[in-house]
């Protein structure tokens, strides 16, 4: 019997969502807005803060721009969701509980676990404990308020991945009175086509921020960092870029993870160890074609919305559908004036063309902005969410015999 035959609230279907990041926004508002109108189904989301975070202009937010107040219990207004404000300490996947602020428990039909991913520092000594990161809003407040309390000095960048490049980019620019270094193993926009990866470098010097790569740095102290070969660099701050992991939740409740913690999936996104768990975002390992996804707004989304497609078929009886994404573009800031964009092909790797300059600002500024207005059109119109690039052939995962 699907959920949709029974009635009343004793015998209601109750889908818990945890995280209210892009994946989980959009896992949200795209369920709720769909069962609003049964009272057999109730949607919970759950998540730390009631401000939504930009996690796409958190290097925005560490040199001390302003942005927009973005509530989430006010995008919920209206599809039948209720938020619960509260850290997630702990999931019972066998008795269908999730546990919060340690002495609150919801349980849960369904559940879908989109708690993302947060800065690595675990992996060499010193970061934790000295380094500053982009995991959320108020750590990138604190580092705000410590490059303007600088006056003068070195700001180190560690992580010459895309968010380091962006945020190197975005300190020298608004703080044009430090030094800022960007260390990395790799060349600033590796991944990149020789034009863009060119452009990226060129602008990085334009802004003054001196780049090393070929470099890994062994340990953080309160005013340095010691680098792998033995040298070492003076620093007033140090903002660690370099790699992200995942909460240990989803293990420590049993679920199938693989070696990064994050939650196996099958191919309509349900936990592949316990199918009334679904996993989205940077919380899953959801496999196509062309290898594992990796975390990014643009893949993030479709998953939270397909999330919320499989768990309205199987609650009205029907199979879920495969999920199926390939990668578009990739969209750099360099600072507010400047800006680089990738575009892909499906398997994320890099194709001819590119933008630069101003037009990649403004390609920027729209990809960034626009995940709010997305949530907004999908209450009312919830089948304007379930369109973007399924990648053809690239995402065709074929079976092992």
């Amino acid at each position: 019997m699907s959920a949709r035959q029974k009635t009343g609230t004793a015998t209601a279907h109750r889908v818990v969502i945890l995280g209210a990041g892009y994946a989980g926004m959009a896992a949200a508002v795209q369920l709720a807005a769909r069962t609003k109108r049964h009272e057999d189904v109730r949607v919970t989301v759950v998540n730390a803060q009631e401000r939504f975070t930009e996690r796409m202009r958190l290097h925005m937010t560490a040199t001390g721009q302003p942005l927009a107040e973005l509530s989430i219990p006010r995008l919920l207004e209206g599809t039948g969701a209720r938020f619960v404000r509260g850290w997630v300490t702990a999931v019972d996947a066998d008795a269908k509980t999730v546990r919060i602020d340690d002495d609150r428990v919801l349980p849960y039909d369904t559940l879908v676990y989109g708690l993302g991913g947060v800065a690595d520092t675990s992996a060499v000594p010193g970061a934790e404990d000295h380094a500053y990161t982009l995991s959320g809003a108020q750590d990138a407040e604190l580092l705000a308020d410590r490059l303007e309390w600088l006056g003068s000095g070195t700001v180190v960048v560690a992580g010459s991945g895309l968010t380091g490049v962006e945020s190197a980019a975005e300190i020298a620019e608004r703080h044009p009175e430090l030094n800022v270094v960007l260390l990395g193993r790799r060349e600033p926009g590796a991944d990149m086509n020789p034009r863009a990866k060119a452009y990226v470098r060129a602008a990085l010097g334009r802004l003054g921020v001196q780049v090393r790569t070929g470099v890994e740095v062994a340990k953080v102290l309160p005013d340095a960092v010691e680098l792998a070969d033995g040298g070492s660099i003076v620093a007033d701050a140090v903002l660690w870029t370099s790699g992200t992991r995942v909460s240990p939740l989803a293990a420590a409740a049993g679920l199938a993870v693989d070696e990064r913690g994050r939650v196996v999936t099958d191919a309509a996104l349900r936990s592949v160890s316990h199918s009334e768990v679904y996993a989205v975002g940077d919380a899953a390992a959801i496999r196509q074609g062309y290898g594992v996804m990796h975390g990014t707004c643009q893949g993030g989304m479709p998953t939270g919305v397909h999330a919320a497609l499989s768990i309205d078929r199987a609650l009205r009886g029907k199979q879920p559908k495969p999920f199926r994404f390939g990668y578009y573009h990739t969209p750099v800031s360099l600072g507010r004036n400047d800006a680089v964009v990738q575009f892909t092909r499906p398997d994320d790797s890099p194709r001819r063309i590119c933008l630069t300059g101003r037009t990649a600002v403004r390609y920027k500024e729209t990809v960034t902005a626009s995940p709010w207005p997305t949530y907004g059109r999908m209450k009312k119109m919830p089948a304007s969410g379930a369109f973007w690039p399924r990648g053809g052939r690239f995402t065709r995962v074929r079976e092992t015999r």
